[in-house]
């Protein structure tokens, strides 16, 4: 059923806000432009009332989701490439099924590949809006910068440094898929990089953070034993994300805090601290590609217990140079020092072992308008897949327990099957927060990440109508793309 005059009006319904807060209120949409609208302006100034009005029965009316790291979904891999024609199909295909989960728009994510794989697959991933399905908001690429002691699941043989800094990105992933777009979400004018994980403390690394932001990339920092002051130089040259927060990183000490320690970083601070010590002469640093100890036991992301590499002082110059001011303390209640530094937003599987319910709840505590829930899902995400055995790449396989999945013959997590709207319910119960500040965390603060919250994550007017209709206990109903009803449960 349309409306005659484009106009549709969701009523007896309840809409987040921006603010986390629920609010019994009208929705208002043009179907025929796909987007939101200012109910109070498209009545008072041009004399239009919606020709269909649609009784959401007190349900909640939400933006749609964003999952801005997933590795595949419902038997395709972004990772693998067979052909053209086979990874197009692919992508067709998790489009238009992952809209059963309420995610209207993902980001898909390369975990670390053979250096002559990028130009392949890169070009085929740039932004593309799908008429019945979720809009592919460009490529997110996880390595190859990554540091071998916290690797993961991505293949030692394919990490590398970076010495040559932001050329050594280009030669890796292309120079003309990390060219500035005009506007990314035109299709055939983006080049379709939105995010790149990298460890800051690899060779090079640091050296590329500012020129990536230039460019609209969103740096993140992940698969690192960045110390603390590593870790904070990272941010203040511009890294916008932490990827999947507690894992693939140091655990939190209380004398060196690293990356998770970013999310109590104060500004009062973070220009004045006194960096550690450069690496001593006789303990030289070991270099990103070099073997870690051999472990009897595979261990998780998590919680490895691989030796932790020295670090290279690559801050001592910085440091001594910098002439730092001494901040003054404020005497009212909620004075922060006036400083560029911004604490970057963070990623957080929750599906209760990535991270225990208990480290989520003290990170959203900590610093909750930066939490983006995500779900690192691999190419067996579907709600309807039974557990055992599955096949993976290069004759691994992974094994499914629930919403565990790890590689067959260790105790590595690879990733989840954890699907984003589960992660939305649980995100509530392990934190006590309540559904539509959930909502927050996978809609506007991914958005805000990567710089789109006037186009999705929001309901704002003029953003694309791409919703998902949610229970009160949060379970999906229906999912709508730019205006037009997609999926429905039955």
């Amino acid at each position: 059923m349309t409306s005659t005059n484009g106009l549709i009006c969701f009523t007896n319904c309840l809409l987040p806000l921006e603010d986390g807060s629920l609010v019994r209120k009208d929705l208002w949409i043009d179907e025929r432009r796909g987007v939101v609208l200012d109910a109070q302006r498209t009545f008072f100034s041009k004399k239009q009332r919606p020709a269909r009005e649609i009784d959401m029965q007190g349900n909640i009316v939400s933006p749609g989701f964003l999952d801005i790291q997933i590795n595949g979904a419902y038997g395709f891999d972004f990772s693998v490439y067979e052909s053209e024609e086979a990874y197009r199909e692919g992508l067709n295909t998790v489009s238009e099924k992952i809209v059963e989960t309420g995610v209207t728009s993902l980001v898909p994510t390369l975990i670390t590949q053979d250096k002559a794989l990028y130009p392949t697959i890169l070009p085929l991933l740039r932004p593309f809006t799908h008429p019945q399905g979720a809009t592919l908001l460009g490529w997110h690429a996880e390595g190859p910068f990554l540091q071998l002691a916290k690797r993961g699941a991505h293949a030692p043989a394919f990490l590398r440094s970076a010495p040559e800094g932001f050329a050594s990105f280009e030669a890796v992933y292309g120079a003309s898929n990390l060219a500035i777009a005009e506007d990314w979400l035109m299709e055939g004018n983006a080049v379709g990089v939105r995010i790149i994980t990298a460890a800051p403390e690899i060779d090079g690394v640091m050296d590329a953070v500012s020129a990536l932001g230039e460019r609209g990339i969103v740096y993140s920092i992940g698969h690192s034993i960045a110390t603390t002051d590593i870790a904070t130089e990272a941010v203040r040259r511009g890294a916008r994300l932490i990827t999947h927060l507690f894992n693939a990183m140091p655990l939190l000490h209380h004398r060196d805090p690293s990356i998770i320690g970013l999310l109590g970083a104060s500004p009062h601070l973070v220009s004045s601290f006194t960096p550690l010590a450069p690496s001593s002469p006789a303990s030289p640093v070991r270099p990103a590609h070099a073997s870690a100890r051999t472990k009897t036991k595979a261990q998780s992301e998590a919680f490895d217990e691989h030796d932790t590499p020295p670090q290279t002082p690559l801050l001592a110059a910085v440091h001594a140079a910098a002439k730092v001011p001494r901040l003054g303390l404020h005497l009212e209640k909620g004075q922060v020092a006036d400083m560029a530094f911004q604490r970057p937003y963070y990623e957080l599987i929750v599906d209760g072992i990535h991270s225990h319910p208990n480290s989520v709840r003290l990170a959203y505590n900590a610093y909750p308008e930066g939490c983006i829930l995500i779900t690192d899902a691999m190419k067996i995400l579907d709600p309807h897949l039974k557990d055992g055995v599955h096949e993976w790449r290069d004759g691994k396989r992974f094994v499914k327990e629930g919403v565990k999945l790890y590689l067959e013959g260790t105790d590595t997590l690879a990733g989840s099957v954890v699907t984003l709207d589960t992660c939305v319910r649980n995100f509530s119960r392990f934190t006590g927060c309540s559904l539509g500040e959930a909502i927050k965390c996978a809609t506007v603060n991914p958005a805000k990440c990567l710089g789109i919250e006037n186009s999705k994550g929001t309901l704002r007017p003029g953003a694309d109508a791409d919703l998902v209709v949610l229970s009160r206990r949060g379970d999906v109903l229906s999912t709508w793309i730019r205006g037009k009803e997609v999926w429905k449960k039955s």
